[in-house]
């Protein structure tokens, strides 16, 4: 396991990889009375939660809330690397942050004050591209001290909110086009296939035949899953490792648009400042 952990204001946040060697089931629990944002960004796995006598087989690329006093669960991997986030809110914090929020927060802060185990949803959101920019920044920061603690503070109820609305829409969709669990491996692997390859990205139907799916299904399914197109999801990605590579290297922004796969500098900076509104080089010129 490579884990690491973020502590301020009585919040914890951790990112952590796991590799196996085969498929095991392992128990976890705690006895801190805390609201758990779950994030599972690779891999498959179930988990039993005792506390609500269920189970969830879950696919990378979801997200849920919720809160028991203490938990008890049981793990059992299905592919042997996982790939989570997690965020932990004391609970009277968490009530502060939600009281005044929307109808299913306001419930689920409800069942907080009764001290009942509670679920914000029980259809889990989707990770789509936002989420993930949030996370790549909290693993990426560079601030120390203080503004290291805000900037984490921020991000930390950014993910929050976006979780919980995310939660919300993923509640209200009254049917899906995607309902095989197979299907929806595709679309993840297809997710993981894009973000391995956003220097050189395959074309719809290289995707399509690698996968395994119909360009139709393909573009309706990931639409569907991640709130994105697939060029769309490409561009996002694109530009986010770009900021990364702007404010964490030495690279030049021609470097940077060549190594991406940007036909011309120019291409680059143009995409780039519709994005985030500025140019690549005042981002240099910021870090300076």
């Amino acid at each position: 396991m490579d884990y690491t952990v973020w502590e301020f204001d009585d919040i914890r946040m951790g990112h952590g990889v796991m590799k196996f060697e085969e498929y095991i089931s392992r128990p976890a629990s705690s006895t801190n009375d805390v609201v758990r944002l779950h994030f599972g960004l690779k891999g498959n796995y179930s988990f039993t939660y005792r506390q609500l006598n269920k189970t969830y087989d879950l696919i990378g690329g979801h997200h849920n809330i919720m809160y028991s006093k203490t938990f008890d669960m049981v793990v059992e991997n299905r592919t042997l690397e996982l790939e989570t986030f997690g965020v932990q809110f004391p609970a009277a914090m968490f009530i502060r942050f939600t009281q005044n929020g929307d109808d299913q927060l306001k419930r689920f802060s409800d069942e907080i004050l009764k001290g009942n185990s509670a679920m914000l949803s029980e259809e889990w959101g989707a990770v789509d591209t936002n989420i993930q920019q949030v996370i790549q920044q909290i693993i990426h920061c560079n601030y120390a001290d203080q503004l290291k603690k805000l900037f984490l503070l921020s991000k930390s109820i950014e993910l929050l909110v976006l979780s919980a609305e995310a939660c919300k829409s993923a509640a209200g969709k009254k049917e899906t086009f995607i309902k095989s669990k197979t299907d929806k491996e595709k679309l993840i692997a297809v997710r993981d296939l894009i973000n391995e390859r956003l220097h050189c990205p395959p074309n719809l139907s290289e995707i399509a035949r690698t996968v395994g799916l119909n360009e139709y299904k393909l573009k309706r399914g990931f639409k569907e899953t991640f709130n994105s197109t697939v060029f769309g999801y490409l561009t996002e990605q694109r530009l986010q490792l770009a900021w990364q590579y702007l404010r964490d290297t030495e690279k030049t922004a021609a470097e940077i648009s060549y190594e991406l796969g940007y036909a011309t500098p120019q291409h680059f900076n143009n995409a780039f400042r519709k994005k985030f509104g500025i140019t690549p080089y005042s981002v240099r010129n910021t870090r300076r």
